[in-house]
């Protein structure tokens, strides 16, 4: 496990049940642009789903992908009572870091 990898980990961890961030969102938080690299740690996460990376979707609110498929990505943001229309989250549902500490 890399020091990048723990500090994803970490902040996918902050984001509440019935809300989402972005990949963009959680590198943001951690000072890089290297947002395709967050996605990368998110699909090895191995503390699924105590790191829920199911909430981290795309900037503009598409789903992106997800490791055991779309369709449970789907079901465990709709279980949390997300609600997905046409393929895309209300921002409504963003969850910015700003609100929390640091790592």
């Amino acid at each position: 496990m890399t020091p990048f990898q723990e500090k994803v980990y970490y902040y996918c961890k902050k984001v509440p049940k019935g809300k989402v961030t972005s990949y963009k969102e959680i590198a943001k938080a951690m000072k890089t642009k290297a947002y395709r690299a967050v996605g990368t740690a998110l699909n090895k996460n191995p503390y699924a789903p105590k790191v829920p990376c199911h909430r981290v979707i795309n900037h503009d609110g598409s789903l992106g992908g997800f490791a055991t498929g779309l369709k449970n990505k789907i079901k465990m943001l709709k279980d949390e009572r997300v609600i997905i229309t046409n393929g895309k989250i209300d921002r409504k549902y963003f969850f910015r870091f700003k609100q929390i500490n640091t790592f």
